[in-house]
């Protein structure tokens, strides 16, 4: 499906709400849970995109967590994030902040599955993960790998709520990673 049919799909479920109710449904309240999301469009269909690496570069990346509600680089932070194949649907997920750009965040999602039993296979679609490790943000403690090849831009506002933090060696051998990935 290509990016204008996700857009249409969009404009027309917005237009069918305002139909129905004389004005559109809000889709960005903080409490759309993530079994919800995956049913709805989200109002995060319009509001994450791309980080554009070749065209923009890396964002500066800073180690600058503090425990004070708003989310900054070296935070976990959870978020409804689209899926790549259908931008209208996704779920919530962790990311890692890896930098503050005006009043949007640069993010890298994270996932629990273990990337490294079918590497080739991701490689073969172009999706690459680094292991992070564990940590509060998984109620499991299951280890994260982290997305390389693809960094997100959200709007600061979306961040649901804080999961934790990474230590500063490991977003700093992140961030090296990425500034080697990209370079390349």
């Amino acid at each position: 499906m290509s990016f204008l049919d996700s857009l249409l799909r969009v404009v027309i479920g917005v237009i069918q709400d305002m139909t129905k109710s004389g004005h559109p449904k809000s889709r960005s309240s903080s409490r759309t849970y993530p079994h919800e999301a995956s049913k709805k469009h989200h109002s995060s269909v319009n509001s994450v995109r791309e980080w554009d690496v070749h065209s923009l570069g890396l964002p500066a990346f800073q180690y600058a967590p503090h425990a004070d509600g708003i989310a900054d680089p070296g935070e976990v932070v959870w978020t409804w994030i689209p899926y790549e194949e259908d931008p209208t649907q996704g779920k919530d997920r962790p990311v890692i902040v890896l930098a503050r750009v005006g009043d949007d965040l640069v993010i890298s999602q994270l996932t629990s599955k273990d990337h490294d039993l079918d590497a080739a296979q991701e490689a073969h679609w172009g999706r690459y993960w680094f292991d992070i490790g564990t940590g509060n943000w998984d109620s499991q403690r299951r280890p994260s790998e982290a997305r390389v090849d693809r960094l997100l831009v959200i709007p600061a506002s979306k961040v649901r709520r804080e999961g934790g933090r990474l230590n500063e060696s490991m977003f700093n051998s992140f961030c090296n990673h990425l500034k080697k990935f990209h370079r390349a």
